[in-house]
């Protein structure tokens, strides 16, 4: 059985430190990992509408995130067990001030997002826990936030 496609926006936040937001989630079936903020498109919702929905859920912020700037995806387990591929779309959204407010989780959200972390760019190729994307590092590079 092919997998469904998994169309989801994901947020580049950058703070006027140059540091990353990721959040944590702790799932019950495996090790805990960190994402960027994002999510998955809603039925008909465009990449850029959900990322904008997507930020302001997540982080408080309702702002324009602007034109994807990078395409990225790979199949995975989504944390209610479905095998999916995904198909994601990258976007840059700078703030100056760091606080957050994670306003409008959902509950299975609530039950695995329990925290968040400004990462600076060099913590995060050595960090002990996963990070996705897995070639978050690369990312930034190639979107200009972090010099080659």
């Amino acid at each position: 059985m092919p997998r469904r496609i998994r169309r989801a926006a994901r947020i580049l936040l950058v703070d006027g430190a140059g540091r990353v937001l990721l959040f944590r989630f702790t799932p019950s079936d495996r090790p805990p990992l960190w994402a960027t903020p994002g999510g998955e498109c809603d039925e008909g919702e465009s990449f850029d509408a959900a990322a904008r929905r997507e930020l302001l859920e997540e982080t408080g912020i309702d702002t324009d995130p602007g034109p994807e700037v990078a395409r990225g995806g790979c199949d995975f387990l989504t944390f209610d067990g479905e095998p999916v591929t995904g198909d994601e779309r990258y976007y840059i959204v700078r703030v100056a001030d760091p606080a957050i407010n994670p306003h409008a989780l959902t509950a299975s959200e609530q039950a695995v997002m329990l925290e968040h972390r400004w990462f600076t760019p060099e913590e995060i190729p050595g960090w002990p826990e996963v990070i996705y994307p897995e070639n978050l590092s690369e990312l930034l590079v190639e979107v200009g936030l972090i010099p080659a």
